[in-house]
């Protein structure tokens, strides 16, 4: 989906013009590569640096410089690491003054998703009555549910609803907390979430308490399973895990040792060319597909862990 190194200090909502440097690269690698070799040389002061994965495999790099950069050198810098065409192909403009913050609440209209629906505080009054209403602004963590991939997870976990009752949940890379917040609400249950980033944690942590669920939703910090609250709070019998598909593979055997027989579990973050590899490789570990939504170029699946307890 995306990753993001440093940011430019933001002072107030109305943020100055920046100079930026926009290209497309091949895969996450090639993206990776062009970034760690631009940030030797521009500091977190004097640049940010976003990469973004479109569905078509490809990723677009943008760079926010704080002064206007030597064009030539970074260039120079890009083609070393990613070859001539790419940096020939590098397009510079200047991004005009402006309140980000406003112009984005603005686009971020409610998102109806089953029984569900995110909305920002500015969108309070736009929430019928007969929805649970999740309030997430956009912040620095995942998961405002506008992406496919949340609005994916949270119509699979209404269809999960209709038929059960799970006890035990986990909100694996919890991001905003959007679908804690949502499972805790649903079943007026204790939901565990975790992710790896420090920041998503307090985040997560904020928003559970604004949507009234601070009680229920527990946030942690953790890398996959490595933390004891997982063996405490499990065996689960639902968990939602919407991240990226190298991570959603890799995580597949540990996922496996802490579910309930029958669990169900909900994966997203995904393009939806990168869904057969990721079924296989939990149909490895027990778990059968039973429903696949496709919404943007974006897969979200839920599966049944079919191994005897």
């Amino acid at each position: 989906m995306r990753f993001q190194t440093e940011t430019l200090p933001i002072t107030s909502t109305l943020t100055p013009a920046t100079h930026r440097a926009s290209f497309a690269i091949g895969d996450e690698a090639a993206a990776r590569r062009v970034v760690d070799t631009l940030t030797e040389i521009f500091f977190e002061d004097q640049a940010a640096f976003a990469a973004f994965e479109r569905p078509d495999g490809r990723w677009d790099v943008t760079v926010h410089f704080a002064e206007a950069p030597d064009q030539a050198l970074v260039r120079e810098l890009v083609g070393n690491a990613a070859g001539e065409e790419i940096a020939k192909a590098i397009s510079f403009d200047t991004v005009e003054a402006k309140d980000w913050v406003k112009a984005s609440l603005a686009d971020l209209v409610p998102v109806p998703a089953g029984r569900f629906i995110v909305h920002g505080q500015h969108d309070r009054e736009r929430v019928p009555a007969n929805k649970l209403a999740i309030e997430i602004e956009a912040a620095l963590a995942f998961g405002t549910g506008h992406h496919g991939t949340t609005r994916g997870c949270l119509l699979l976990l209404n269809h999960v609803l209709k038929a059960h009752q799970p006890r035990r949940v986990l909100d694996l890379g919890t991001g905003t907390g959007v679908l804690g917040i949502a499972a805790a609400k649903a079943l007026k249950i204790g939901v565990l979430a975790s992710d790896i980033d420090p920041p998503s944690v307090q985040v997560a942590r904020e928003n559970a308490g604004i949507n009234e669920t601070g009680n229920l939703v527990q946030v942690i910090r953790a890398t996959g399973f490595a933390a004891p609250q997982f063996a405490q709070r499990g065996p689960f019998d639902l968990v939602l895990a919407n991240i990226l598909a190298n991570p959603l593979r890799q995580l597949a055997t540990p996922m496996a040792r802490y579910l309930a027989p029958s669990a169900l579990v909900i994966l997203s973050g995904l393009l939806s060319h990168q869904a057969p590899s990721v079924i296989a490789a939990y149909r490895a570990r027990g778990l059968v597909p039973l429903k696949h939504l496709r919404i943007e170029g974006w897969s979200s699946l839920l599966l049944r862990n079919v191994r005897p307890g």
